[in-house]
């Protein structure tokens, strides 16, 4: 919406060229005849002459618009001030139509929506690992992925540096039904405070060297023992006394060599010093009951082992 005074300022300004340009074109509709210019230096059309003369004998005519011209001017002119009636243009007067992009995207959406949904009823009340397990529905999910998600989680749902993998049964928040049906819907987000400030380098050296040796990874023994320590007080909170996470805070397993930032011990630092914020935008006003329930039935269906076990 713009402010009153620009709001103000495009009406008056637009109203003005308006006017001036149905002005030029009257003013350059008349036939102007010099005061000096005697009788005999008019042309035979009755326009007088400008005075400029090129080549010797080469004259300018001050002719007016030829009228079939001047026409189709003064007809784009009142186009132009209807519409500016009819839709919007003039600053915030919305138009008599009350017509808008923003409306009209919103109108097609909703009948497209609408178009998906009867199309696909028969489908709406049938469970996850069922919708999985049918072919015509994973066909038309596979494109909603592709359209939707697979700009994060890439087109084969393996994830990236910082998008988790869709098919390795590992779950930050969960991985049955209701929790996949919750994180497309709903969205997630998920935060790992920073701690570089409260251990200190040398802390977050040694918390790091725990973590990495959780997951079988190399680290000094002295700087594994203290971190230990230190992940009792300020990490067991999160991520259990077991390191295995928590589903409920979206708390990732520490022991399975699985690592969303990166697990070397450098990306383990990073993280632990600086922390991590993480979003998984929400999908349901976006795309509606139907296309996020086939979304989830899809990611269903890229864990074969999370599939069994719903059976």
């Amino acid at each position: 919406m713009t402010s009153q005074p620009a709001s103000v300022f495009i009406v008056v300004f637009t109203t003005i060229n308006i006017l001036a340009c149905l002005w030029l074109m009257w003013w350059t509709a008349r036939t102007r005849v010099p005061a000096a210019e005697p009788s005999d230096q008019k042309s035979e059309e009755g326009a007088g002459k400008t005075g400029h003369v090129w080549d010797g004998d080469l004259e300018e005519l001050n002719n007016p618009l030829p009228r079939w011209w001047l026409g189709l001017f003064i007809v784009t002119v009142l186009f132009g001030a209807a519409y500016l009636i009819f839709y919007p243009g003039m600053g915030n007067f919305p138009g008599t139509s009350k017509w808008s992009s923003v409306g009209q995207y919103e109108e097609q959406v909703a009948r497209q929506r609408a178009n998906f949904e009867e199309r696909l009823a028969e489908l709406k009340d049938r469970s996850l690992t069922e919708l999985a397990s049918n072919g015509s529905a994973m066909a038309t999910a596979k494109n909603l992925f592709s359209a939707n998600c697979a700009g994060c989680h890439g087109s084969d749902a393996r994830g990236a540096k910082g998008f988790p993998n869709l098919t390795d049964q590992d779950w930050l928040w969960g991985g049955d039904e209701q929790r996949l049906l919750e994180s497309i819907e709903q969205g997630r987000h998920g935060i790992m405070p920073a701690l570089g400030s409260v251990l200190g380098d040398e802390g977050v050296n040694e918390v790091a060297s725990y973590v990495v040796s959780l997951s079988g990874g190399k680290a000094p023994a002295d700087w594994v023992a203290a971190g230990e320590q230190r992940y009792a007080t300020l990490c067991v909170g999160c991520h259990g006394v077991d390191a295995k996470g928590n589903p409920m805070l979206g708390a990732p397993n520490l022991t399975d060599n699985i690592w969303l930032h990166g697990g070397d011990f450098n990306s383990v630092r990073a993280t632990i010093a600086n922390g991590r914020d993480n979003q998984m935008p929400a999908h349901k006003d976006l795309l509606g009951d139907t296309k996020v329930k086939l979304l989830a039935a899809y990611v269903l269906s890229l864990n074969e082992a999370q599939m069994h076990a719903a059976n």
